[in-house]
């Protein structure tokens, strides 16, 4: 599972996979293994390289933050996979926006050039993904700064297919 995740404004990468033991974590790189459990609602008890630490989180009515210990951070988790993430907000994101594959499977077509302008919702890159074709469009409007595939290639699920800014 990949999801990006923004703690207190920085924005990380984060890879979860079953292991044996717990779960691999992998955040921006850097591979850690961690035993995680759900303690009781909203409180999550982790052993990362033999320490405890409990995380706890509160939602309010428009964030969400985590507590380690005595310190607060202001949290957000994006599934790249999920529709209602990539429909949240659409058009209103800052900066330059990645365009992320939401499951494995091969291009089959790109539609947009590099330097080409985009509206929101436009069409970019078509991903073939058991026998399905499915559009990856422009999270945002502006203009395509880089196509990171090519058709004929095999993608995975969280990889950066394209950068509109």
């Amino acid at each position: 599972m990949t999801y990006d995740v923004s703690i207190d404004g920085k924005r990380y990468r984060l890879e979860l996979s079953r292991a044996e033991g717990g779960w691999d974590c992998r955040l921006d790189g850097r591979t850690v293994h961690i035993d995680a459990v759900l303690a009781r609602r909203d409180v999550l008890s982790v052993i990362v390289d033999g320490k405890a630490h409990e995380i706890k989180r509160e939602r309010t009515a428009t964030n969400t933050y985590l507590s380690v210990g005595s310190a607060r951070y202001l949290a957000e988790l994006r599934d790249p996979r999920s529709l209602r993430d990539r429909r949240d907000g659409a058009g209103d994101e800052q900066g330059p926006q990645k365009l992320i594959a939401s499951m494995p499977g091969k291009v089959v077509r790109v539609l947009a050039q590099p330097n080409s302008e985009v509206e929101v919702g436009e069409g970019v890159i078509v991903v073939e993904a058991m026998k399905m074709q499915n559009e990856i469009k422009s999270p945002k409007k502006g203009r395509v700064r880089n196509i990171l595939t090519s058709v004929g290639a095999t993608v995975n699920a969280g990889d950066v297919l394209a950068i509109v800014e």
